[in-house]
Order: C-alpha cells, then structure tokens, then sequence
C-alpha cells in the first residue's frame, strides 16, 4: 500500500514538472512573440517618422518655389516655359495622394528645378541681379541638400526593416502579424528631369 502511494506521489511530481516545463516553454515562447511584434512596430513606426521627415522637406520646396514664380515672372515679364514646368511640377506634388506618387513627383519637383531655374537665369541676367531670386534659390540648394539627407535615413530605415522581415525567425512574426516589405520608391527613369526646353521666351 506504501508503495502504490509512494508512486502515485512521484507520478504527481513528474505530472506537475511536465506541466511547469510546459509553462515556461509557453511564457518564452510569448514573451519572444510579444518582443519581436513590438520590435517590428518600433521599426515600423521609424519607417513612418524617417518618410515624414522627407515629406517635410518636399512641402518646403514646394512652398519656396511658390514664392519662386512670382518673382521669376516679374523678372522677366512674361509666362516662359520654366514658369509652366514649375506650376506643373508643384501641383503634381501637392496633389498626389499615395506615398509612391507624392515621392516620385518630389523627386521630379527636386531634381528638375535647379536645371529649369538655371537655364532661365542664364537668358535673363535680370534674375542673377535679383536679391530675391539669389534669396529664393540658395533656400532651395538648401531644401534639396536636406532632402537628400533625409531620403538617405528614410532608405537606411526601410533597409532595416525589410531585413529584419526577412531573416528567420522573424519572418515567422512578420507573417504572423501582416508586417509586409515597404518600398524605396525610386524614380523611373526619364522622369528624374523635366523637359525644360532651352528656356527661351514663348
């Protein structure tokens, strides 16, 4: 009788060990569940702050080139082809609504407007005696640089992200949660400038 109690005993103690193991396996198994959601999240979300940064910069320019048009059209007294090609370009950015459109339309914007501004300048000497132009385009050179600065944090964290999604085991988390790759969202080519023409009067 002592016997078949004693193994009942030991039976409840391996019972209850297996059930302890179990737990801890569970909590660990949850706890690295949680960590790598949350880790996912925070890169997420630095993702999104580093794209806000570049959308901050482009709204910049867009604003200053805003100014810029007034100025360049009283300089010269006409609407030329940069005035048209400006307006053009601002308005596709203010207007795109999705990530992929307001960034390739930034990047037209950024990318074409010292190539337009310049070549106006150089038929106008008006414009290079113009405090307000000179004004005008050193804060531009400025926003552009910042851009630049900004778009390279932006990719760096989008790079840190995608890795992260990929590699084993967090793929696993990734897939679980619906965290999917973002883009970089590079300009196709041809349209990094505009056609500018040779930015003679109309």
């Amino acid at each position: 009788m002592k016997k078949e109690v004693q193994v009942e005993k030991m039976g409840m103690k391996t019972s209850t060990k297996v059930w302890i193991g179990v737990g801890i396996v569970v909590l660990i198994l949850l706890l690295w569940i949680i960590g790598g959601y949350n880790g996912f999240v925070s890169m997420n979300q630095d993702v999104q702050g580093k794209w806000s940064q570049v959308e901050n910069q482009y709204q910049t320019q867009a604003d200053k080139i805003n100014l810029l048009i007034p100025v360049v059209s009283s300089s010269v007294s006409v609407e030329t082809k940069f005035v048209k090609d400006v307006i053009a370009a601002r308005t596709a950015y203010v207007s795109a609504t999705s990530q992929l459109a307001k960034d390739t339309a930034g990047q037209q914007m950024n990318s074409g407007i010292s190539a337009m501004v310049n070549a106006v300048a150089e038929n106008y000497p008006t414009l290079q005696a113009n405090s307000q132009y000179k004004s005008l385009m050193d804060t531009l050179e400025g926003a552009q640089n910042r851009i630049a600065t900004e778009r390279g944090r932006y990719i760096e964290s989008v790079q840190k992200f995608n890795t992260a999604i990929k590699k084993f085991p967090g793929n696993i988390i990734a897939g679980m949660f619906g965290f999917d790759e973002v883009e970089y969202y590079k300009a196709a080519n041809g349209t990094e400038t505009p056609d500018i023409g040779d930015a003679t009067l109309p």
